[in-house]
């Protein structure tokens, strides 16, 4: 984990990607050293947390995110006492409790209790937080008749005393037509200047037309990291081909390393997308 200030920038991000070759915080514009950050950020799709035994196993999927440090963490396809399939859990606040994060829950599939006094059964994204939220909240996204609801969760994390927006998405997985007009409206709520990071499964490679609102609008971590490792596949974990996990940065946040997650692969049908950014 990293939760250093720019003084040992150069050695936090010569550790990190040591077998990528050299950096140094020379490689870092000079105005964007004092008082920032570097964040380990990660986008993981859980497939509430069975994995690809087909086994039910939320704390094989804390232990990823536990081993890779990460600070923050995007999550896609987690269930809130959502059905048998995953025991009824609410599994972000089981996740929280286990890793010792804050956390929030975007609830895009939000129905009535099975029976009177019970929980509603949701379904959406989480984001876990190792430093403290101060405001969140979650907006839907267009929607086709057919299609399964999809959202924008926000949180406002508090890292030592720096204000820094986290966005997490999970766009449409059955219509590019909806997916055109999701990320057209991801851009229009983020926008454009003021800093932050987003997170996802987007469900459409980079190239696809798609993407190319975030492409255009954001810097996409991966191909703009100082240093990045392999081709950043993430989809399917068993061997991936598809790079439709990512994480995206805005203006005045810089992206220094970025990483697919090879530990325990069978944990989910995708791979974790862990990223050191400088904000």
């Amino acid at each position: 984990m990293f939760r250093r200030t720019l003084p040992v920038l150069a050695a936090a991000v010569g550790l990190a990607a040591a077998a990528a070759g050299p950096a140094t915080a020379d490689d870092v514009p000079a105005d964007r050293l004092p008082g920032h950050r570097v964040l380990d950020v990660m986008t993981f799709n859980i497939h509430h947390a069975q994995g690809t035994d087909d086994v039910l196993d939320l704390r094989r999927v804390a232990n990823v995110i536990r081993k890779s440090g990460a600070d923050v963490v995007g999550l896609q396809e987690v269930d809130k006492h959502y059905s048998a399939r995953s025991d009824w859990a609410d599994q972000p606040a089981e996740l929280a409790e286990l890793l010792g994060y804050h956390v929030v829950f975007g609830a895009n599939i939000d129905n009535s209790p099975p029976a009177p006094g019970g929980h509603r059964v949701q379904y959406g994204t989480a984001i876990l937080s190792r430093y403290p939220i101060t405001a969140s909240d979650n907006t839907w996204l267009y929607k086709s008749p057919g299609q399964e609801q999809r959202g924008l969760l926000h949180a406002t994390l508090d890292v030592h005393g720096k204000k820094v927006e986290f966005y997490n998405t999970h766009l449409a997985a059955g219509s590019q037509a909806d997916r055109l007009q999701q990320t057209a409206q991801v851009v229009d709520l983020i926008g454009t200047r003021k800093p932050g990071i987003l997170v996802g499964d987007f469900n459409a490679l980079p190239a696809a037309p798609e993407s190319q609102p975030l492409q255009n609008a954001y810097t996409d971590a991966w191909a703009k990291s100082l240093h990045a490792r392999g081709d950043g596949a993430t989809y399917p974990a068993q061997s991936p081909t598809e790079r439709i996990d990512l994480i995206y940065a805005t203006r005045r946040v810089t992206p220094l390393v970025a990483q697919v997650l090879k530990d325990d692969p069978a944990a989910s049908d995708h791979r974790p997308l862990l990223g050191k950014v400088l904000v």
